[in-house]
């Protein structure tokens, strides 16, 4: 299995002599799963089976079920009449018509309610539940598809803004090491001007300038970063469910980035951060719409 989108569509229609079944499953994105069906009554004994289904198919989403059942196109409403019924009502209605003296005005039309037609029977709805359950299927393997495909896409656009990322990083790293000898050259010559004007504890003075030059460092934030941008080249390879992670991923990253940038004061390493910002919001945005 690949990274896939959550956003996604699909349908499929099934037809027998009697029914044509068509199936749409629309998917968006969702922390959590959650599943709507739009359908016939006749069919809905069968939600429960078809909510499993889906469910065990896909992880996260928001999804929108619509099932529509019609009557097969060589067939018309008058084949669904009952004789039976039509003649018993009139056999018993004619008597009593004729005893109470009134005079019967049939309009044929009003043999086609639902009093009329023949009872749906165990032969038709088990028809029925095939033909849904098979453009159910069908449009699952549709949606499937299409999520797979946008998934791809996004993939794609993530690796481009990791690149991104990756590009202004380098910027940071060279610059780290120069930073830091940079600071200190400047903690150097403040030093010896107070020298000059007051005794200064010396053995003191140089622990504030190692305790200063530890707490400014960003080393430790590159590594870091290091790790988990190679975390994260793989998590964009793997074929498990990778969405949550890569959202937990960009939030580390964001969290080094903006440590980096509170400890320098080097215009160029700042710049750099706020460039990577930059991609790690783009990457989120595309992040939060993958399964």
């Amino acid at each position: 299995m690949t990274a896939e989108s959550m956003t996604g569509f699909g349908e499929a229609s099934v037809e027998s002599e009697n029914y044509v079944v068509s199936v749409e499953v629309k998917s968006v994105n969702n922390r959590f799963k959650d599943i709507r069906f739009k359908m016939p009554g006749s069919l809905s004994a069968l939600e429960i089976e078809l909510r499993k289904e889906l469910g065990d198919s896909f992880s996260r989403g928001t999804f929108d079920v619509y099932i529509n059942v019609k009557t097969a196109a060589n067939k018309s409403r008058f084949d669904d009449l009952d004789e039976n019924k039509i003649s018993q009502f009139v056999t018993k209605l004619a008597p009593i018509l004729q005893k109470s003296g009134l005079e019967a005005k049939v309009n044929m039309t009003d043999f086609l309610r639902s009093e009329f037609m023949r009872d749906g029977d165990e032969i038709n709805q088990v028809e029925l539940k095939d033909l849904a359950m098979k453009a159910f299927r069908g449009a699952l393997a549709e949606l499937k598809r299409s999520r797979a495909s946008e998934g791809a896409k996004l993939i794609k656009v993530l690796e481009k803004h990791l690149e991104n990322y990756r590009t202004y990083f380098v910027v940071i790293e060279k610059n780290a090491e120069h930073f830091k000898s940079n600071v200190e050259e400047k903690l150097k010559k403040r030093v010896d001007d107070y020298k000059k004007l007051v005794d200064v504890d010396q053995s003191r003075l140089l622990q504030e300038v190692v305790f200063y030059l530890e707490k400014i460092d960003i080393h430790e934030e590159i590594n870091r970063v290091h790790a988990h941008l190679e975390k994260f080249q793989n998590l964009i390879k793997s074929t498990n469910e990778v969405g949550r992670q890569i959202d937990f991923l960009i939030q580390e990253l964001g969290r080094e980035t903006n440590t980096m940038g509170s400890k320098s004061t080097m215009k160029e390493i700042s710049d750099a951060v706020v460039q990577m910002k930059v991609q790690l919001e783009k990457m989120r945005e595309q992040g939060l719409n993958i399964e």
